[in-house]
């Protein structure tokens, strides 16, 4: 049997669901209401907004303004989040939207760092269920 054979078994059994275009939040409508209505929490690294949906799933973007520096650092951050969210294993229920701000101190921080950082915001909102 090759390798080949072997990968989509492997991505079957993967804890970490393939992400799907409509699991990103996308229009400037849906970030305004999350701004207005939703709940904020910030924390060292990151600013977390939270705002239930009427989905069945939920909705996220990771964001950087220029404040956190060209565009390098900002794409940098942006992969430090989402590889912070997937490392950190949290189990966050569904029916949310959630827009993850990346903080200008978070330029030359560590993963884990950025992974307490998101853990603790997260809890702080009140949707957190549990933490690996």
């Amino acid at each position: 049997m090759s390798s080949r054979d072997e990968e989509p078994e492997a991505e079957k059994s993967s804890p970490h669901k393939k992400k799907r275009r409509e699991d990103v939040l996308r229009y400037q409508k849906d970030f305004d209401r999350v701004y207005r209505k939703g709940k904020s929490v910030g924390d060292r690294y990151v600013v977390v907004f939270c705002l239930k949906n009427n989905l069945d799933h939920n909705r996220i973007s990771f964001l950087a303004s220029k404040k956190v520096g060209n565009s390098v650092r900002r794409n940098r951050a942006r992969r430090l989040m989402k590889e912070a969210m997937r490392l950190s294993g949290m189990r966050l229920p569904c029916g949310y939207d959630f827009v993850i701000i990346a903080r200008n101190t978070i330029d030359g921080a560590k993963c884990q760092q950025v992974q307490k950082s998101l853990e603790s915001a997260f809890r702080r909102t009140g949707v957190l269920k549990e933490v690996k």
